[in-house]
Order: structure tokens, then C-alpha cells, then sequence
């Protein structure tokens, strides 16, 4: 029984002081001031000046990519200065279909669907495809179904030149946080990932990049041989890689210039989505590329945030044996203490939660309700044991090697129910209707 509560107290104490580092990550941003400050966009533009790629990767998108597309060209930036690319499969005819739509109603050579045929049938070797037929100085990726700010170009041309980087991390934001009870949750993860965690690692120079709003330039993809095509988390990956070569990344995150997505529609769409996440992290962690990061600080952060997947599997199995452990098994009362102090460390977690859900809603002009706060308390610890399954998942089919990439459907849910403009052959801006289309 002694090595069995030395066992408690060491388990206890180390999930403890993860959990602290966990909330020093969701706090860092609003920990000084002028790192919020650093976090924003400029107020004012510079004049346009570099040239842009947008590469829009599509599989089975057809509910969506027609009004994605309209919205990037028709972004408030020079056209000569922008060429827009949908990725498809050559089997993926709706997506296709709806791609030329948009593209016949825009009447620009600079806009076309590229597709190919060989394997694999993923994102990644999408945008390397499209990286080999664009031209364009800076590269950036929306997904199919992201609603973009119309000043994006213009934000992330100022800060390139501003500040001289190469690499630019925009906000992204999921916003439908009411239609779904994990949506909440879900939501504020983006939230608290973006306006606070990501500067922490841009700060110490190790940053798993996002998989869309992210801007480079050429050159440093060329340098780096574009994306890792067996990875799940390719945009992760090469966010390493770009690390590696000592690159600076920029990250930027408020309401105005925010990229905004949708949750997944379903609890199963969501498993399988955060599974390919956590696997992704695995797969990136087994490469070994962290490895090589100049600085042992880079390297501990690396090694931290792409094993958390092991962390969560490991944790979400230990739920039960904690059940146990309080009502059947005795441990001196020091140990008993010690061994709660993950669960305060968790409550913490859930009142900045709370605070964060505040802030979220207001920051984005919709109301918190006493509805929501009693929603999030009862489905705060179910959405941390979705997330252990997840983790549990992921790490099995890494172990057994199952690489096929689970697709998450896209709806719309985020959009606006205001007609959007499109911007003609004659330059006028006429609406199109509705969000959702169909061959």
C-alpha cells in the first residue's frame, strides 16, 4: 500500500502541474496587455503590393464551395494581384460542378479547378498540386466551406511588409456554438487556441500551424517541399519544418479579421475529426522533425504538445480507477489531498471557461444566457471524455497503421443569412441569394 500511494501522489501531482501549464496556455495572451495588443490586426492598410494564391482543397463539398469561392475573389484586394485554385479529385463531379458554376459566374481566368487522378485521395496532396500550377509570391488555404474576411489580403499584405515575415497564422473561429451541446465547447477551444495558445508557441518558435488562413510565401514552401502527403496533420507538419528553419510566425487573431468555420454536425463527425487530429500528432511526433529544433525549449513544447494525444488516451482510461480509488481505497490523508488536486485544477479549467464563453459572445455580438451557462456545466465533463475517446482512437489506429483520411462534412451552419455579392465581368456587385446550392 506505500508504493501503491507514493504511485497516487506522483500520478496525482504531475497531472497537476499539467493541468496548471494547460491554463497558463489559455491565459498567456490576456497575461500582459501588449501581448493582446501584438495579437491584433493594423488599423490601417498598406498599399497592396504583394501577390496572392488561394488554394482551396475540395472533396465532396458541393453544399459549400460555391459561395467560398465568391467570397475570395471577392475579397478587397487588386484581382491582378490574386488567383484562386479549387483542388478536387477528378471523381468528384458535384464539387466540380459547383466549382465551374461559381467560376463561370465570376468570368476570370484567374480563378480555375485544378484535379488530378493518382493517389492519395487527401488534402495535403491537394495543395502540393495546387502549389505546382500557381505562381503567386504568398500562399494561403481556405477550406471549402470558410467564411473569409473581405480584407484578409490586405491585413496579412501590411503585416508581411510591416514586419517582415514570411509566415502569417489569421484567427479562425467555429461560431454555430449553439447547435449542438458540444458546440459551446468546441467553439471556445478555437477561441482560446487562437487569441491566446498560438502566441505562446509563436513566441517560443515552435508553432503546429492551422490548416487554413495560414499564409506563406513561396520560396519557404519551395525550401520545405511543400506538404507532408501521408500526414493528417499536414498543417501541423510543416508548421514544425517551417520552425526548424528558424522562421518567424506571425499570428493574428481578432473579431473583424477572424476566419469563420461551423462545428461538426454530429457527435460521430466530431470523433472522427478529432481523431485525425490526435493521430496527426502522432504521426508528426514519431517523424522526429521536433527533434531538431535549435533550442531545448522548442523541443519541450514540441514533445509536449504532440504527445497530449497519449496524455488524454491515458487520463480518459485512468477516469474510472479514480471512481474507484475514492470510494473503496484507503491512502493516508496527505495522499488523499494530493490526489484532488487534479479535480481543482479541472474546476479552474471550467470557470475560465465560463469567462471565456462571456467574452466570446460578447466579442462577437451574441448574448450568454443563463440557458448556456447551465448547458456548458452539464456537458463540461461529457465534451473532456468525448475528447479521451478521441485520443484513445486515434492512438489505436495509429498502432494498427489505418491512415485513411475521415472526411468532415460541411453544411454551412456558420453563414449569414445576408445575400452576398458578386462581383461580375463589369466589376458590379450584384447578390446571389441563398447560402446553399445545388447543381
Amino acid at each position: 500500500m506505500h508504493v501503491f500511494a507514493i504511485v497516487i501522489a506522483v500520478v496525482s501531482l504531475a497531472l497537476f502541474v499539467q493541468s496548471l501549464f494547460s491554463l497558463y496556455l489559455m491565459l498567456y495572451a490576456w497575461e500582459h496587455p501588449e501581448r493582446l495588443r501584438a495579437g491584433g490586426a493594423p488599423s490601417s492598410f498598406l498599399a497592396a503590393r504583394l501577390s496572392f494564391t488561394a488554394l482551396l482543397p475540395a472533396r465532396h463539398e458541393e453544399e459549400v464551395i460555391y459561395q467560398t469561392i465568391q467570397r475570395v475573389w471577392n475579397a478587397n484586394y487588386p484581382k491582378h494581384l490574386l488567383e484562386v485554385v479549387v483542388i478536387c479529385h477528378e471523381s468528384d463531379s458535384e464539387t466540380i460542378a459547383e466549382a465551374e458554376r461559381a467560376i463561370r459566374d465570376i468570368g476570370s481566368d484567374k480563378v480555375w479547378v485544378e484535379t488530378f487522378s493518382d493517389p492519395p485521395i487527401n488534402k495535403p496532396h491537394g495543395l502540393n498540386v495546387g502549389l505546382q500550377c500557381t505562381s503567386h509570391e504568398v500562399v494561403t488555404i481556405f477550406d471549402a466551406e470558410d467564411d473569409i474576411d473581405p480584407n484578409i489580403f490586405n491585413m496579412v499584405n501590411t503585416v508581411m511588409l510591416k514586419d517582415g515575415v514570411g509566415i502569417v497564422q489569421a484567427g479562425v473561429q467555429l461560431m454555430n456554438f449553439a447547435d449542438h451541446w458540444f458546440g459551446i465547447h468546441n467553439c471556445l477551444e478555437y477561441f482560446f487556441w487562437f487569441k491566446s495558445r498560438l502566441h505562446y508557441h509563436a513566441a517560443i518558435g515552435m508553432i503546429p500551424l492551422g490548416g487554413n488562413t495560414v499564409f506563406i510565401q513561396r520560396t519557404l514552401l519551395e525550401r520545405v517541399s511543400g506538404w507532408d502527403e501521408g500526414c493528417l496533420t499536414e498543417d501541423a507538419e510543416i508548421g514544425l519544418r517551417l520552425s526548424v528553419l528558424g522562421e518567424r510566425i506571425h499570428v493574428v487573431y481578432d473579431r473583424q479579421h477572424v476566419t469563420r468555420e461551423e462545428t461538426p454536425d454530429s457527435i460521430e463527425s466530431f470523433v472522427k475529426q478529432r481523431t485525425r487530429w490526435q493521430q496527426g500528432f502522432l504521426q508528426v511526433l514519431l517523424k522526429g522533425t521536433w527533434w531538431h529544433m535549435p533550442q531545448m525549449h522548442q523541443r519541450l513544447l514540441a514533445l509536449y504538445t504532440l504527445s497530449y494525444p497519449y496524455f488524454q488516451a491515458v487520463l480518459m482510461l485512468l477516469w474510472s480507477f479514480t471512481l474507484i480509488s475514492i470510494f473503496w481505497l484507503k491512502v493516508p490523508t496527505p495522499v488523499a489531498m494530493l490526489s484532488f488536486l487534479p479535480l481543482y485544477a479541472l474546476f479552474f479549467q471550467f470557470v475560465l471557461t465560463v469567462i471565456g464563453a462571456y467574452m466570446f459572445t460578447r466579442e462577437f455580438g451574441e448574448k450568454f444566457t443563463l440557458r448556456n451557462l447551465l448547458s456548458m456545466t452539464i456537458t463540461f465533463l461529457p465534451y473532456q471524455w468525448m475528447l479521451g475517446l478521441s485520443s484513445i482512437r486515434g492512438v489505436w489506429r495509429e498502432l494498427r497503421k489505418k491512415n485513411n483520411w475521415e472526411k468532415t462534412a460541411h453544411h454551412g451552419a456558420h453563414r449569414y443569412a445576408e445575400p452576398l455579392l458578386v462581383q461580375t465581368n463589369e466589376q458590379e456587385l450584384q447578390p446571389i441569394g441563398h447560402v446553399t446550392h445545388t447543381p
